[in-house]
């Protein structure tokens, strides 16, 4: 009989198990998204910040790379976003400002010429 009350002693309370923090469940989910912000979310704004400065400062003359990886040399600017870019050898194209890559220089730039 002693051992039966002992063991009905050791078990499992019935009714209380709901008197857990909600907090402390959600918290890896929180840690997480803290993590992911940090090492994805920022850096990405960041970059984007960043490429959106470095469209609205282009002007005729810089040399820019296209996001299709074409070369060339601004020659003109409109309202409408936009922009002629001479390739060389008298080729000149439309390229909408979003789809400038970056600046690069004249180095880079003219370099594909034969000679």
């Amino acid at each position: 009989m002693f051992g039966e009350n002992l063991a009905f002693a050791m078990g499992a309370q019935g009714g209380a198990g709901g008197g857990e923090n909600p907090l402390v469940a959600f918290l890896p989910l929180i840690i997480l998204f803290v993590i992911f912000y940090f090492l994805l979310i920022r850096p990405q704004q960041k970059k984007a910040k960043e490429h959106k400065e470095m469209l609205n400062s282009l002007q005729k003359g810089d040399y820019v790379v296209t996001g299709g990886g074409l070369y060339g040399r601004i020659t003109s600017v409109s309202e409408d976003d936009v922009m002629t870019l001479d390739l060389g050898n008298n080729v000149e194209v439309k390229v909408n400002r979003n789809y400038i890559s970056s600046k690069t220089d004249k180095k880079i730039a003219s370099s594909g010429k034969k000679g």
